[in-house]
């Protein structure tokens, strides 16, 4: 009787280690699964084009993805009408499309809507707007009467295309967030920026708002290379882009000084801000901004200056190269965003 039991016993333990070696090896085959399974979704579902105004940074976020740019043929007419042909299947696929507010602004934006409304009635499960540089970024206001908010207006045509989210970069306001009704993603690029900076000898630089409304952005900038701040007191009248310096906010004789916002258009408030800043003791001067528009002579006016280097990300395209200008790249943080989408985990984990 007591053999029996042992062996009861000893029939039980065997059959409990079986059954824990069992649970383990399914436990590792669930997990090789879920991790193989998650590599086809990348390579199988995730699906990335881009419109014609940024290819260069639409490849990047593409290598930095491992997945190949999405083909698709674009006709214009000889009536300047356009045509968006998807030529590969998209059916219940993840598609970004990739399309940065550069000149020319409304035809860029025309054949974005387009895409996304080719993409839609191609049966894509999601469609995602990556827009580096947001079109009409600046009309955010109703600041006069008569005229509309161009921004809010974007946001509409994005989700009346067929856009189910967009993923961008460093708004000119934060409210734009708020004009679309569908989930909206802002990206950072000030880290960039700064980490550039940070290599440089900084001890003897402030960091300078372009204006008051800019300051909180500047501050951003200060903050995580450990600046002092100073602001200028900008006034801008009509709509000619020409702006006028009355005051500097702050100390900057004997300083050198580092103008930071987040776009620059065609530079003639920068460089009023340096002639400001130089008549009042500044001695070196540095600039960086996320979003390099650099409109009309903006690029022949700052190799004329006295500014030694302007950093701008390359959410447009450098229309010419010049030795005052570097251009950091920010296809890794959107490709990294886009695989958060993708997957469903955290954007905001990226600037943790």
């Amino acid at each position: 009787m007591n053999d029996a039991r042992n062996f009861t016993a000893e029939g039980a333990e065997d059959a409990e280690k079986s059954l824990s070696i069992l649970f383990s090896a399914i436990s590792a085959v669930s997990a090789v699964s879920i991790a193989f399974g998650r590599e086809i979704a990348m390579e199988g579902r995730l699906k990335v084009f881009a419109g014609q105004s940024n290819p260069v940074l639409a490849r990047e976020i593409c290598r930095e993805l491992g997945v190949t740019l999405g083909n698709k043929t674009f006709t214009q007419f000889s009536n300047e009408n356009i045509k968006v042909k998807i030529e590969e299947n998209v059916r219940e696929a993840d598609v970004f499309v990739v399309q940065t507010s550069c000149s020319p602004v409304s035809d860029h934006l025309m054949e974005l809507l387009i895409m996304i409304d080719a993409l839609k009635y191609a049966s894509a499960a999601r469609i995602t707007a990556v827009l580096p540089y947001y079109p009409y970024v600046r009309s955010d206001k109703k600041d006069e009467p008569r005229i509309s908010i161009t921004a809010r207006l974007v946001a509409d045509l994005l989700e009346t295309s067929g856009a189910s989210r967009v993923l961008t970069m460093n708004l000119h306001a934060e409210q734009i967030i708020g004009f679309s009704r569908i989930p909206v993603d802002q990206l950072l690029a000030i880290p960039i920026i700064c980490d550039y900076f940070s290599k440089k000898d900084l001890s003897n630089f402030v960091a300078v708002a372009p204006d008051v409304g800019r300051a909180k952005t500047t501050e951003h900038y200060a903050r995580r290379l450990d600046l002092p701040m100073a602001i200028l007191d900008k006034r801008r009248i009509g709509d000619d882009e020409h702006a006028v310096i009355r005051h500097v906010i702050g100390e900057v004789e004997g300083k050198d000084v580092m103008l930071l916002d987040d776009e620059i258009l065609t530079g003639g408030s920068m460089l009023e801000g340096i002639r400001a800043l130089k008549e009042r003791g500044a001695r070196r001067v540095l600039a960086g901004c996320v979003h390099g528009v650099l409109s009309g002579n903006a690029v022949p006016a700052i190799e004329a200056s006295t500014i030694e280097e302007l950093v701008v990300t390359n959410t447009i395209p450098l229309k010419r190269d010049s030795s005052k200008i570097t251009v950091l790249s920010v296809a890794r943080l959107f490709a990294d965003a886009i695989r958060a989408i993708h997957e469903g985990s955290s954007v905001s984990a990226l600037f943790d």
